[in-house]
């Protein structure tokens, strides 16, 4: 007879105002058991998850921990009852060390105890080399990137010995190495009988470490099966409610005259060098490589962030000196960059003011604001990209991920560039947003704008790309043709091919 679920969930609903977050929900976990969590943006992930750690109360339905009816959850009892959340962004205290943000979550607070300094710097030790972070636990926590911040979450959450873990897109900002890390401590947790919810769009993880996947899709989940049972296509069958047989819609795009020229270019702040490639009008250019080769480095480079010291570049054929954004706007270059959160969409703006911040001198030349032309402008970007939204009013945090992703984007298309720079543009969104950006890029091509997508998904990379430059070590090792396949880009990003022609 095998063992109860950890968790189970019955006909749970929600609702926020008049829409309907949750409609009737079932879902279980067992004990030793990775149970994947998929959907669109807005399917209703992040509100079950929600409910689950005591964030949100449920309008109706049962919750089951340790085969027990729970009610009234809180942050507080969920964690008593061995619930832990591992978020996409981490909820670290910045001015504090990873030690004593790692003693926040696991001990007593108590204004007369003694703080035993060497045995919360021993416990964060071990939690740290349990999950292999090769990180100290002095360190402040603003001086951590964000993966070994994530690394850091996970070592929280082990520590206090969950026995229901949710890891909400926990690779989203990992490395490589990282992310096998992450797979080592998942499947540590399986074998020690903790249940781990793991939330992702990249599908290959599912495969490579769920036991069972359930689909929610508008609110209500569709299906729940064997990972060992589905496929790709099936998977995404489930999420979207329709056949998705062309993610990367081929391009149809001529490629016109050359736009963007580089030749040796570098910077020594950023440890770019050496960098040499074209891209013509109507071509959609792809970067890829290993995390941390320097593609989003050379990106600001272009964008004027941090400006290069050596080498030409040459737009439209004249040479030209990048050394601020301003610059780079002036001359035709959009930049889309990869943290749309912190860089891409003020989450507190309206949807109108988002699109329109890039070319606010263009609309408002004088003393007289014209918000009917904002307005006006934005109306236009919203059906031309799809934007699901309640109107050019609605908050930009309103949005789901890849709705923010079109804001972004239509920030940048306001300015009309001749050169558009896109700096993993699909990250964290779901297969269906993928989908409308993917064929957005195409259009965009199409009407003869030079594109830079950079991409850590390869299948991205190759399938959306006329041309693929690959870097590593901050340099570019090869530039290959759109129809290569998987193990020569990766070849080249491991240094084991020699530069192709440009």
């Amino acid at each position: 007879m095998s063992a109860p679920p950890v968790l189970e969930l019955r006909q749970l609903a929600k609702s926020f105002g008049g829409a309907r977050a949750l409609r009737g929900v079932d879902f279980d976990l067992r004990p030793g058991e990775v149970h994947a969590l998929l959907g669109e943006n807005g399917a209703g992930k992040s509100t079950l998850i929600k409910i689950v750690t005591g964030a949100h109360q449920p309008d109706g339905g049962t919750i089951k921990v340790g085969g027990s009816e729970v009610s009234g959850l809180t942050p507080s009892s969920a964690h008593k009852l061995g619930i832990a959340c591992i978020y996409q962004q981490p909820a670290l205290f910045p001015d504090l060390t990873v030690a004593e943000n790692i003693a926040l979550r696991l001990e007593p607070g108590s204004a007369l105890r003694r703080v035993a300094w060497p045995e919360r710097q021993s416990r964060a030790n071990d939690l740290l080399r349990r999950i292999g972070a090769a990180i100290s636990p002095a360190a402040e926590v603003r001086s951590l990137s964000m993966p070994e911040q994530q690394l850091v979450e996970i070592a929280c959450a082990l520590g206090a010995g969950a026995r229901i873990v949710i890891m909400d897109e926990p690779t989203a900002s990992l490395t490589q190495k990282e992310q096998h890390l992450l797979f080592a401590v998942v499947r540590d947790l399986r074998k020690s009988g903790v249940g781990v919810i793991y939330i992702s769009h990249r599908l290959e993880e599912i495969f490579a470490l769920a036991d069972r996947v359930t689909v929610l899709r508008d609110g209500e989940s569709v299906g729940t099966s064997a990972v060992s049972e589905m496929n790709e296509a099936g998977l995404i069958r489930m999420m979207v409610g329709r056949e998705m047989t062309q993610i990367y819609p081929p391009s149809d795009a001529t490629p016109g005259e050359v736009v963007l020229t580089l030749r040796d270019v570098g910077c020594t702040a950023s440890g770019v060098r050496g960098v040499s490639f074209e891209v013509r009008a109507g071509e959609v250019f792809g970067l890829a490589g290993l995390v941390g080769a320097g593609r989003t480095e050379l990106a600001r480079i272009l964008f004027g962030i941090t400006p290069a010291d050596s080498g030409e570049i040459r737009l439209n054929g004249e040479t030209v000196a990048i050394s601020s954004p301003q610059d780079a706007v002036a001359r035709g270059i959009g930049y889309v960059p990869e943290d749309r959160r912190r860089h891409g969409v003020v989450l507190e703006m309206p949807i109108e003011e988002n699109m329109t911040m890039a070319v606010h001198r263009r609309l408002f030349p004088g003393t007289w604001l014209q918000f009917g032309a904002e307005r006006l402008l934005a109306q236009g970007f919203i059906h031309d990209l799809a934007v699901k939204c309640t109107g050019p009013a609605a908050r930009g945090g309103s949005l789901s991920g890849g709705n923010q992703q079109k804001v972004s984007l239509a920030r940048w298309l306001a300015t009309k560039p001749k050169l558009l720079i896109l700096d993993e543009p699909t990250q964290g969104v779901d297969v269906g947003a993928k989908s409308e950006i993917h064929k957005i890029v195409r259009r965009l091509a199409k009407d003869g704008l030079a594109v830079v997508l950079i991409s850590s998904d390869l299948p991205e990379a190759l399938g959306m790309s006329d041309r693929i430059g690959v870097m590593r070590g901050g340099t570019l090792t090869a530039v290959l043709p759109g129809n290569s396949d998987a193990p020569t880009v990766m070849a080249a990003a491991l240094g084991q091919a020699e530069k192709g022609s440009t």
